[in-house]
Parts: structure tokens; sequence; C-alpha cells
């Protein structure tokens, strides 16, 4: 972190407010995965599926809403109801089409001039833990 950064911190805790540090966004730091257990689920193997093959799952829908709550909450908010840091994945499309986005971002993450925004969660989580999530964030959707 550079001195200035640490400055304009300092500042907000010296006057009991965050507001006084401009959009530090501290929370796409290291950010290490959470071991998810998905007992319960088929195997899906080492092949990604084009398509959630968990949709309408409720044991999937389970364990991916505690597998966001480890992983994902942090920057897209608890219950996917975001607070600014990332997208609200409520928004995101059901059905095959957001399957897509999703299994590439999941996959290779956002890294936009050298600044990585998302990891890359696709191997340290696996395909059956990022389709529960994504089967449970279909529960919350909202047009």
């Amino acid at each position: 972190m550079n001195a200035r950064l640490l400055r304009l911190m300092a500042a907000g805790l010296m006057f009991g407010s965050v507001a006084a540090v401009p959009a530090v966004a501290v929370a796409h730091g290291d950010v290490t995965p959470q071991a998810v257990d998905t007992t319960g689920l088929d195997k899906l193997g080492a092949d990604w599926r084009e398509a959630n093959p968990y949709r309408g799952n409720g044991r999937a829908v389970e364990i991916g809403s505690s597998a966001f709550n480890q992983n994902c909450a942090r920057c897209h908010g608890l219950g996917a109801v975001s607070g600014g840091i990332a997208p609200d994945l409520r928004f995101l499309e059901k059905g095959d089409a957001g399957d897509e986005w999703f299994k590439e971002r999941v996959i290779n993450g956002s890294i936009r001039n050298g600044v990585t925004y998302m990891p890359k969660f696709g191997e340290a989580l696996g395909q059956e833990a990022l389709w529960a999530i994504r089967t449970w964030l279909e529960t919350v959707h909202e047009d």
C-alpha cells in the first residue's frame, strides 16, 4: 500500500468515518478461496459443462448458498445484493445465456489493466461448487 493511501485511511479512522477514505476497495486484495463440500452432487468430471447441470436441484441450492457466502459475498454482497464494489448477481440472466457469462467469469476471473477485480475460481473451487453457486443465484434472481 502506498503512503498516501495509508494516510487517507488513518485520517478516516481518526475522524471516525470511512467516508474520508475515497473509494478504497480493500476487499479486492489477496483472496483465498474457501473449500466447498459438494457431497450429494453428481460429479461432473474435468471438462466444464456448457450449461448448469444442477438447475432446479435443491441440494445444489443449499451448497451454492453456503459457497457464495464463503467465497463471493465479500465483493458481491450478502444475498448477492451488491453494495457497488462488484456486479449485483441477482440481475444475471437466467438460463443458458447467463450460464455462458458465469462460466467464463468464474474460470477466467476479471483482470483489467493488470488489476485483478475478481480472481480465477475455476480450478480452486471446481465446477461442482461453482455450478452450485449459479444454481443458488437463480433462486435470488430479479428482473
